[in-house]
């Protein structure tokens, strides 16, 4: 199956039609490894149907989902512009895109919301996005692990959330991983509501 059509719903999700442009640009430069592998080696951290083959794919496109929902409420939506908006859509499916570093690597990259943003940036040209909205992607990307910001040494690697626009998008990831919040996916790997 074609790159583009595991993502048909996702794609529709993004209104400026360049922006869903460059977001598939980018999905096509993400390591194969992001739509095989599971959210959590360990399944600690992910509730079920982020785990086994494609659980990173089904957690990604699971926390899109949420924002995407989230952001059709006029309470939550009508707080963000339709380009804050779409962009933190885009950051919300691609996240994780180097969670294992790029070339793949063994184990989870602490760092690798710092990756992901950095290669948006580095990348910006070829993905087709403006300084602008590449430096917004980074921005959300980075932070989007929260609290959690010291590696397993207890060194302090990443930063936290502080605008809404960070806060909004690590709390969509957030609860794409609580294991009380369970999202229905097709054999396709695509949500089912």
């Amino acid at each position: 199956m074609e790159r583009e059509e595991m993502f048909l719903d996702e794609l529709s999700y993004i209104n400026d039609e360049d922006l869903s442009e460059c977001l598939l640009n980018i999905i096509n430069m993400l390591p194969d490894y992001w739509f095989s592998e599971a959210a959590s080696s360990t399944g600690k951290y992910h509730p079920e149907y982020a785990l086994g083959n494609g659980g990173l794919l089904r957690h990604s496109k699971a926390a899109m989902r949420i924002g995407y929902e989230l952001l059709s409420n006029p309470t939550i939506g009508d707080k963000y512009t339709s380009r804050e908006k779409d962009l933190m859509l885009m950051a919300l499916l691609i996240h994780d895109g180097l969670k294992l570093g790029m070339p793949k690597e063994k184990y989870t990259r602490f760092d690798h919301p710092i990756l992901m943003g950095s290669f948006i940036l580095d990348n910006k040209e070829k993905i087709g996005l403006s300084l602008k909205d590449a430096e917004f992607m980074d921005d959300v990307i980075k932070t989007h692990m929260g609290p959690w910001t010291t590696d397993y040494n207890g060194n302090d690697v990443l930063e936290k959330p502080k605008t809404k626009y960070q806060n909004f998008v690590h709390m969509c990831d957030f609860l794409a991983s609580r294991k009380c919040l369970l999202v229905p996916f097709d054999e396709d790997n695509n949500i089912s509501v």
